[in-house]
């Protein structure tokens, strides 16, 4: 471990600020490590006790360590920004939540790395605000349209939905197994871990209950629109992925401009965890050249 990575941790790089953009007034947690030219936001999924540095904790050394300044932002409704019920687009939410942070950062144009429903904002970010897009990294979502192939909800969202209506242990541990191909990864601790972080925000999983119960359809299909999208776009997905199936990524790449697409076999939704050294390796490439 270098010396710039020494710091790495959660607490050290854990930041609080207060964002007003369009109709949002309120207080965002992000993590905020490395320094360089360029900034790399990575936007996590919509799993209960998720946050950034729980989806990305294993990506970020090589970013660092590379030269990039790199910002997990967690999402509203999520880990330690403030609650909030959303009745409307949460890929449109999130994306001005994005928009307010940059402004508050002055951070004029990123790199965009989204996991899931941080796939579906990336893109929505992308396109309400074109020229402050560098590169973009899609994995598990992106747009919200139907699959081809598995009816829908998925096998895998039923259950997301069903542990945030009731969160215990064996319904996290029932969601995490469909989540990853190799179920024998997930040690007890991580349930455990888990389990803490949705329980020690209640509002969170009540409010996101609350959403969905206003508006069933959270993610925009921007199939239409994403032909708009210029921006260089690395499109990663697992093909077993029991969450947003493959073909999904198939729309994304015929849609968008200039998009290219890797997918891992023996791969569920969590590529940047189950293979993470190999999608370090990409990204990093794809962001370099």
């Amino acid at each position: 471990m270098t010396a710039q990575t020494h710091s790495l941790t959660e607490a050290a790089t854990s930041r609080l600020v207060r964002i007003r953009e369009a109709d949002l007034d309120l207080q965002l947690h992000y993590n905020d490590m490395g320094e360089g030219p360029e900034t790399i936001v990575m936007l996590h999924g919509s799993g209960p006790g998720a946050s950034g540095w729980a989806n990305f904790n294993r990506n970020l050394e090589p970013l660092v360590n590379a030269g990039y300044r790199v910002i997990l932002m967690d999402c509203p409704g999520w880990s330690k920004s403030d609650p909030i019920v959303c009745s409307g687009s949460r890929s449109d939410l999130n994306a001005n939540a994005l928009k307010g942070l940059l402004n508050a950062l002055n951070l004029e144009q990123v790199h965009l790395i989204g996991n899931s429903m941080g796939a579906h904002s990336a893109v929505a970010f992308a396109l309400a605000n074109p020229q402050r897009i560098g590169k973009l990294v899609l994995m598990g979502g992106g747009t919200g349209g139907p699959s081809q192939f598995v009816p829908m909800p998925t096998e895998g969202i039923k259950l997301l939905q069903g542990l945030y209506r009731d969160p215990t242990i064996n319904n996290l541990k029932q969601m995490m197994k469909v989540f990853v191909f190799d179920s024998s990864s997930l040690t007890e601790e991580l349930f455990q871990t888990r389990l803490d972080n949705m329980l020690s925000q209640q509002k969170h999983l009540d409010n996101f209950v609350k959403s969905l119960a206003a508006n069933p359809k959270q993610f925009t299909d921007y199939g239409p629109r994403l032909g708009e999208i210029a921006a260089p776009a690395l499109i990663i997905w697992g093909r077993d992925d029991r969450f947003v199936p493959m073909d999904v990524g198939l729309r994304l790449l015929w849609g968008m401009q200039n998009a290219e697409l890797h997918i891992f076999n023996r791969c569920g939704h969590w590529a940047q965890w189950e293979h993470a050294d190999k999608f370090n390796r990409m990204v990093l490439d794809f962001f370099q050249h």
